[in-house]
């Protein structure tokens, strides 16, 4: 067979080498241990968790070692491709905190190893094909769909492994007159890998890759005749990421898991092509426990919302809080880490694939809400009022009036018992903060709890006493003084383990009227201090509220 010959043949339009290409996309400069990464999504219109977690990985790894983070579309599959998917990873990305040194970008990509989408790499894929094939390490296929089926079906009758390889790689072994014939009758074909693999387990070569989460992997080679170019003349995803891997000079491949089933594919593609292999970096899958069943599952898009980048953001998750969860999943060492370093940024924190878990990354969303509590506090009242700001405009537009403008009163209320020495840690993500302060707007402004039972017939009074009593200017201590003196003229223990110790004494305790007032001015029987309360209320509308109350008794 003459190889230089076929391969003209099939890409006359190809007209640059390997070596071309090498002048093209030199080795980058960079300092010595610097690490190259990617995020190679498809832009399929669903961006979710796990391009999150990966994300977060390969930033990490590039920050960290002055390396550079890049942003690759993986765009061969054109029957997945959603309109708008581009967009959408990239302002997802970015809200975030995910920003990348180069790739696909808004309006096209930054960058000078692009395209940087892999559907405007068509030529260099080929180039490397039209190589292989001169080497006689690719060949044409014409097997139809319906022929490999019939391969499939015998070979699943007869117990052997699925595939076009040895025996039943039919094309392999076609001459070039009959390679000539196929194409002249108009026949659609793919090429294959000539794999040098061995289909017999027992005289398999076994291959090591080391992995920067798992270790040393051992299995045993490749011997499918994978396919590596489709009849559209687009590559698959194995060889299109060997070529691009290389020629960006990427040094760290982040991927799930479910990769580790290709490995030995792309272990001799990288051999044939003579490239130097990335280190990959296989991730643990996402896992959440079954509410359930009580069971470790896989985080799934139909059953779980959580796994959609799309259920944060209209949450309102701020992208702090994010971002420090997923360190606690990604490294163990992360939580001891913060406990130490409290006030720390997060960027801090060194960051390393060796601390990894590589047996399911546990999702949990009740600690990422602990953890939330944790970051937002930290954040000042100002971050906090533009983020709620933000987060309406897009997802709660019609609360937006209430905060611009007025941007001064929802700080005091996000501030709210947040500097005592034992802060409180109310706030945990948009939706939830807004529930917590909505009583501060009258628009909002609903009773919720009922009265305690021990008060509830002496409400109208105790609540006319209050009003009587009401000064804004009164400090705490003389407020709540007021509240233990008509505690006391109405029958009620000043002290709650009276009452406790003689109930019969009494009708309630302090803590009764000071409940039955809290609700008639926030209208929830649980809340910050209701003194500080009024104060951010002022003056005019804490008796309004009270006066509406004695009304309704």
């Amino acid at each position: 067979m003459d190889y230089n010959k076929l391969a003209e043949m099939l890409f006359p339009h190809i007209d640059k080498t390997p070596a071309d290409y090498e002048t093209i996309y030199p080795p980058r400069q960079l300092p010595e241990g610097a690490k190259v990464t990617r995020l190679g999504p498809s832009p399929t219109g669903f961006i979710h968790l796990g391009n999150l977690y990966g994300a977060f990985v390969d930033e990490r790894l590039a920050r960290q070692s002055d390396g550079v983070f890049y942003l690759r579309i993986e765009d061969t599959d054109d029957k997945r491709y959603v309109e708008g998917a581009v967009e959408t990873i990239i302002t997802s990305l970015d809200f975030f905190g995910i920003d990348f040194d180069e790739g696909v970008t808004m309006d096209g990509f930054k960058g000078d190893y692009g395209p940087y989408y892999q559907s405007q790499r068509g030529e260099i894929y080929q180039c490397y094909v039209k190589d292989l094939m001169k080497q006689g390490l690719a060949y044409p296929c014409f097997l139809t769909a319906d022929e490999i089926q019939a391969i499939r079906d015998g070979q699943e009758a007869n117990k052997q492994t699925p595939g076009i390889y040895g025996e039943f790689a039919v094309s392999r072994n076609l001459t070039m007159e009959e390679i000539e014939a196929n194409l002249a009758a108009g026949k659609p074909y793919v090429v294959r890998l000539k794999s040098g693999g061995n289909p017999d387990p027992e005289k398999a070569r076994i291959i090591s890759v080391e992995d920067d989460i798992r270790g040393t992997l051992t299995m045993p080679e490749n011997f499918q005749d994978v396919v590596i170019l489709k009849a559209t003349g687009i590559p698959t995803y194995h060889f299109a990421h060997a070529v691009d891997d290389y020629l960006m000079r990427t040094t760290h491949v982040v991927r799930g898991e479910e990769w580790l089933a290709s490995l030995p594919i792309h272990v001799e593609l990288f051999e044939k092509l003579n490239f130097k292999m990335p280190i990959y970096c296989h991730t643990a899958v996402l896992m959440k426990i079954d509410e359930e069943t009580g069971n470790k599952r896989k985080l799934s898009k139909r059953k779980d919302p959580e796994l959609s980048l799309d259920f944060y953001r209209q949450e309102g998750y701020m992208p702090e809080a994010i971002r420090e969860y997923l360190l606690t999943v990604l490294n163990s060492n992360f939580e001891e880490w913060r406990i130490e370093n409290p006030e720390a940024a997060i960027e801090e924190f060194i960051f390393t694939a060796e601390k990894m878990s590589n047996s399911g990354a546990l999702f949990d969303l009740n600690k990422l809400n602990d953890v939330s509590k944790d970051a937002l506090l930290k954040l000042p009242a100002e971050r906090l009022c533009q983020f709620m700001k933000d987060w309406s405009a897009e997802f709660k537009p019609e609360i937006l009036p209430l905060f611009e403008g007025n941007e001064e009163y929802l700080e005091k209320i996000l501030d709210l018992g947040r500097n005592d020495k034992k802060p409180r840690k109310d706030l945990v993500y948009g939706k939830q903060i807004f529930d917590f302060i909505s009583y501060f707007y009258d628009e909002y402004f609903t009773i919720q709890d009922a009265y305690p039972e021990n008060a509830a017939t002496d409400a109208k009074i105790i609540l006319e006493k209050y009003l009587e009593t009401y000064d804004h200017a009164d400090d705490q201590s003389q407020w709540f003084e007021k509240i233990r003196t008509i505690t006391d003229e109405l029958g009620y223990a000043v002290r709650p383990k009276d009452f406790k110790k003689n109930p019969d004494q009494y009708k309630g305790h302090v803590g009764d009227v000071s409940t039955l007032i809290r609700i008639a001015v926030m209208g929830r029987s649980q809340s910050p201090d209701v003194w500080e309360i009024q104060q951010i209320l002022g003056e005019e509308r804490t008796r309004a509220r009270i006066q509406d109350a004695i009304s309704k008794c």
